[in-house]
């Protein structure tokens, strides 16, 4: 994570996705922050960043990398989405995965409110791909 520089008006990726998941103000900042909190407890040196920023998404998506996009969180006004970049590629015999299923590389979690998130396993998960990124994406 990296910190604003003093004096500088431009927020680091890590303080916008504190706003991102402040402003929204239920749930979903709540589970947003959760998974925040697991993908840097799977891997201490993951990297945030904010990409897609648009005037139709100004507050863009969270990214976390680690010798690549490891996975991005999306919010929307029934879901919280994780989508893992190499998805189909990762072990999932918990069952995590629950959306992107056809896909020959992303996979996601669709996380709703109410449902109860493995967490061994999205850890699990997150694990795989910075394994995955850092041999050069072979298993």
């Amino acid at each position: 994570m990296s910190e604003q520089d003093a004096g500088s008006d431009n927020p680091s990726p890590s303080e916008l996705i504190d706003a991102r998941i402040e402003g929204l103000g239920d749930w979903r900042g709540t589970m947003l922050g959760r998974i925040r909190s697991l993908i840097h407890s799977a891997d201490p040196e993951v990297v945030e960043q904010v990409k897609w920023r648009k005037p139709t998404n100004p507050n863009g998506v969270p990214v976390w990398e680690h010798a690549g996009i490891l996975c991005t969180g999306e919010t929307y006004k029934d879901k919280v989405k994780v989508t893992f970049a190499k998805g189909a590629a990762l072990d999932d015999p918990a069952g995590v995965f629950n959306a992107s299923l056809d896909g020959n590389a992303r996979r996601a979690v669709d996380i709703r409110e109410g449902d109860v998130l493995d967490e061994a396993a999205f850890v699990g998960l997150v694990r795989q791909a910075v394994s995955l990124n850092v041999s050069g994406g072979r298993k």
